[in-house]
């Protein structure tokens, strides 16, 4: 039922829709700000410096979110000839890279009144590092190979390879000695980060989702307008 996606229905559905979508991001990021930079209160440690954890772990969240999504999308894509799912992977990569390069850097700035360092080799920054790295060869990938089938192929490899790092980030606090806290939000546990804390993170990871989905659409529309250039009916 997915074999072929028509390009003009599709354009009509998303071409509207990022107008919607930056809407409630303005709303909703608004909302986080005030949350995140008066309302929520200073961390008796860390005093004001903690308030880059609403940028920071939200990044990383949005990060690690996208590529899992754009690995399943390149496995049932490739196993299913289903060519749309690999244009949607595609266009939701730079979000994703973009997301891993900020929880980089403000880790580094959250790092260094914390740790007293801007860099270490921790597990968890490594790690992140390595995600970095995944994302911009899957990039790269896209913009040189001309062969559809080809890129295919090699994108969903990277996407299998780059997936195994993701349990590790996840879990590399509870692995090894890491300079990172233990998690502090579980799903499945009680968490332990309080209420005046969690309200606002969370309210920026749903800020940060929007963006990465004002992004997305974005750069699908581009994709979908070059294959309506090109003459093609389907994908």
């Amino acid at each position: 039922m997915f074999k072929y996606f028509e390009p003009n229905k599709i354009f009509s559905i998303t071409s509207k829709a990022p107008k919607y979508v930056l809407f409630l991001f303005i709303v909703i990021l608004s909302i986080g700000l005030t949350e995140a930079l008066i309302l929520s209160p200073e961390d008796y440690k860390q005093s004001h410096s903690v308030r880059i954890m609403y940028v920071h772990v939200p990044a990383a969240w949005i990060s690690l979110g996208i590529f899992s999504v754009m690995t399943f999308l390149s496995i049932v894509g490739y196993i299913f000839k289903i060519r749309n799912f690999f244009l949607i992977a595609k266009s939701l990569a730079p979000s994703g890279l973009v997301f891993n390069i900020i929880a980089l850097v403000t880790g580094s700035i959250w790092g260094k009144p914390t740790w007293g360092t801007w860099w270490a080799w921790d597990a968890r920054i490594t790690s992140m590092l390595i995600l970095a790295l995944f994302y911009i060869m899957y990039l790269i990938v896209w913009r040189i190979s001309e062969n559809d089938d080809k890129v295919f192929k090699v994108t969903s490899i990277i996407t299998i390879l780059g997936i195994i790092n993701v349990p590790i980030i996840k879990y590399s606090v509870d692995w090894w000695n890491t300079l990172h806290q233990p998690a502090s939000i579980n799903i499945l546990s009680k968490s332990s980060i309080h209420i005046s804390m969690l309200f606002p993170l969370l309210t920026m990871t749903a800020a940060f989702a929007l963006f990465s989905l004002l992004i997305f659409l974005m750069k699908y529309n581009t994709e979908l307008i070059k294959i309506k250039n090109k003459g093609l009916d389907r994908l």
